[in-house]
């Protein structure tokens, strides 16, 4: 089996008037990510993880904020897209790996239905991600609660 190995990291920043949406799930939150679509830290970090791990480059070069096609898109059906590049290469998620990096709010609650929505997306089973999370002990813009970041690293094979 050929088995390839990508990495990927995300950033935005936190602001009023916005909905929060962390891998795909709506978060019960005052705040929300700011950006040209719907700002999933989450499942950008994944998407790039797995463009990476395809030597596609990264999520800009595919879904530029520049495009108005992709203002307030789902970044589901980003990761959809990405994940049919992957078919199309005859390579499956073997394992992801994503960090959520936020003070608040607590993803906990939420985790298995994240869990679910991406494995839905890739077809994958859900076994075949891990989710975690993490703070960081009030320093930075993270800790400041200014924004949320997300990294992500994906194992992804095919048979030879």
């Amino acid at each position: 089996m050929a088995v390839r190995i990508g990495s990927g990291f995300d950033v935005h920043r936190l602001v009023e008037g916005r909905e929060l949406i962390l891998g795909g799930v709506k978060i019960d939150s005052p705040l929300g990510l700011l950006g040209h679509s719907d700002a999933d830290v989450l499942t950008h970090s994944l998407c790039d993880a797995i463009l990476g791990a395809l030597g596609l480059g990264d999520i800009g070069e595919h879904y530029p904020d520049s495009d108005p096609r992709f203002k307030g898109v789902s970044s589901l059906a980003l990761l959809a897209d990405v994940a049919e590049k992957m078919k199309q290469r005859h390579y499956e998620i073997i394992n992801c790996d994503l960090t959520l990096i936020a003070e608040t709010p607590k993803i906990s609650p939420y985790k298995e239905e994240i869990k679910k929505a991406l494995s839905d997306v890739l077809k994958v089973n859900i076994n075949k991600i891990n989710l975690k999370a993490t703070t960081c002990e009030g320093l930075g813009f993270v800790g400041r609660s200014e924004g949320i970041a997300a990294m992500t690293s994906v194992l992804i094979g095919r048979e030879e």
